[in-house]
């Protein structure tokens, strides 16, 4: 198969660039295929299941669990906050009541 002049890329940053660059080729590719009807059998499957009402639902459901990660990481990091926020406060008050004095406080350090 004869290649068409195409002018060089540069090399790509990083590997995460590369390999979209490679999907993006890949999926050029297979859509010239496709549309002159020369794409093999298992192009023509995988593209077919793509449209597939399954495949749909498969991928609305990945993106609702990331959402749901995404969200107790965040309910996470919150409670982490809040537990500091609280230890700080009670040391406060600590010290103001007397029941502990600021050079008690840099030892725990």
């Amino acid at each position: 198969m004869a290649r068409s002049a195409t002018k060089p890329k540069l090399p790509a940053p990083n590997p995460e660039i590369a390999e979209q660059r490679c999907i993006d080729a890949s999926f050029s590719l297979a859509l010239r295929q496709l549309e002159d009807g020369s794409a093999s059998p298992s192009v023509i499957t995988h593209f077919l299941k793509m449209g597939t009402e399954k495949t749909r639902l498969e991928r609305e459901k990945l993106e609702k669990e990331t959402a749901l990660l995404k969200t107790r990481e965040h309910a996470i990091r919150s409670a982490e906050q809040t537990e500091k926020i609280y230890s700080d406060a009670v040391q406060a008050m600590k010290i103001y009541t007397g029941q502990m004095s600021d050079e008690d406080d840099e030892d725990d350090y």
